[in-house]
C-alpha cells in the first residue's frame, strides 16, 4: 500500500473522506497529536486501525465529533459531562460515556465496555474532515501501539508507512499531548489520563476535585496502559545530568542536546514533548548513545500530564 500525503485543501479533503466511506484509514491532525481515523460505523474498518498500529484489542478507542449535538446521538451525558462539555469543546478533552442504544457504533471501539470515549476536536483540519465526511470518526493517535505519539505527517509517515491510505498533513499540533479523558458517573468525575487540559481547570468548572483513576488493572480508556508513549531507547526520568551513554533533554536551567524549554513554560514543553522524544530517539543512534535522559518537569499544571507520559514511556514494555 502507498501512504499518500494529502495537502489540507478543498481536494486533499475530498480524497480523505471517500477515503474513509470506502473503509480506508487516514491520519490528521487534532490539536493534541495526529489521529489515525476510520469511518466509526464500519467494523472492518475500525478493525484496521487495531492491524496497522499492532494495538491490544482490549483498548478502547476515542470517537471523534463535529459537535456536542453529533456526541448525544451516541452517548449519554450526565449533568457535569454536559458542564465540562459546554466549557472545555471543541478541545483537547475526552469524556467517557454510557453509549446510547441503537447508535450503531462499531462494537470493535469500546474493547467489549458499554461506554465509549468521545471528544470534539478544534484543530481546523479535523473539523473540516469531520464536515465533509459528515459522521463520526473513530481515531486513537497514528503511531505504532505504545510508540511515541506522532505531532507532524513525517512521524506518521516514519511510523506507519505502507500500513495506512493516506496522511491529512495539518502541520504540527500545537498542544503536543493528548486530551484529558474523564469519566462522569454517579455524581463524580474520574480522572483517566492527564492531558492537554490541567486537571486544576477542569475542578474549577465542576467546583470539586476529580478523583484519579488512571491506572486501572484493564483499560476503561485510551492511554491507561502502564507502558505506552515509549521510545526505542530506555528513558530515564528526573536527571540532573547523563551518563556517558545517554542523550540528554533538559527543561529550564538544566541543559541538554535538546531543551524542552529554556523557559521553564509547561505549555512549551508540552508541545515539544513527543517531537523532541522523535528526535532523541533518533539522534541516539547517530551519537552511539543506547539511553534518554530528561531532566525533572514541575507536578503542576501540564507538568502532571508530561510526567504521566514520561513515567509510561520509561516503563518497561507490557
Amino acid at each position: 500500500m502507498d501512504t499518500k500525503i494529502l495537502k489540507a485543501n478543498p481536494d486533499g479533503f475530498a480524497i480523505a473522506s471517500e477515503i474513509l466511506k470506502s473503509g480506508g484509514l487516514v491520519a490528521f491532525p487534532t490539536e493534541t497529536v495526529y489521529g489515525l481515523g476510520a469511518d466509526a460505523f464500519n467494523t472492518k474498518a475500525v478493525a484496521k486501525i487495531y492491524s496497522a498500529k499492532k494495538r491490544p484489542n482490549f483498548n478502547p478507542l476515542i470517537v471523534h465529533v463535529i459537535d456536542l449535538e453529533t456526541a448525544q446521538k451516541f452517548v449519554y451525558l450526565d449533568a457535569d459531562a454536559l458542564l465540562l462539555a459546554n466549557n472545555f469543546w471543541p478541545g483537547p478533552l475526552t469524556i467517557v460515556a454510557p453509549i446510547r442504544a441503537g447508535s450503531n457504533l462499531s462494537e470493535l471501539i469500546t474493547a467489549g465496555l458499554d461506554t465509549i470515549a468521545i471528544r470534539v476536536p478544534a484543530h481546523p483540519v479535523a473539523r473540516k474532515l469531520l464536515e465533509i465526511f459528515n459522521g463520526p470518526v473513530a481515531a486513537p493517535s497514528a503511531n505504532p501501539s505504545g510508540s511515541i505519539s506522532p505531532t507532524n505527517a513525517s512521524h506518521v509517515k516514519n511510523g506507519l508507512n505502507g500500513r495506512i491510505h493516506a496522511i491529512l498533513n495539518g502541520g504540527k499540533c500545537n498542544v503536543g499531548l493528548e486530551s484529558t479523558i474523564i469519566l462522569s458517573q454517579n455524581e463524580e468525575c474520574h480522572l483517566l489520563r492527564s492531558g492537554g487540559i490541567p486537571e486544576k481547570n477542569i475542578e474549577e468548572i465542576l467546583g470539586y476535585k476529580l478523583l484519579s483513576n488512571k491506572h486501572p488493572i484493564s483499560p476503561i480508556s485510551p492511554g491507561q496502559l502502564s507502558s505506552h508513549y515509549a521510545p526505542n531507547a530506555k528513558l530515564r526520568m528526573n536527571a540532573q545530568s547523563a551518563s556517558e551513554d545517554e542523550y540528554m533533554i533538559g527543561f529550564g536551567h538544566i541543559i541538554g542536546q535538546l531543551n524542552l524549554s529554556s523557559k521553564g513554560d509547561l505549555t512549551e514543553a508540552a508541545s515539544n514533548l513527543f517531537s523532541y522524544l522523535h528526535m532523541a530517539d533518533e539522534d541516539t543512534l547517530t551519537l552511539g548513545k543506547t539511553k534518554i535522559a530528561i531532566a525533572p518537569i514541575p507536578m503542576n499544571g501540564l507538568g502532571i500530564a508530561i510526567n504521566d507520559r514520561l513515567k509510561r514511556a520509561s516503563s518497561p514494555r507490557d
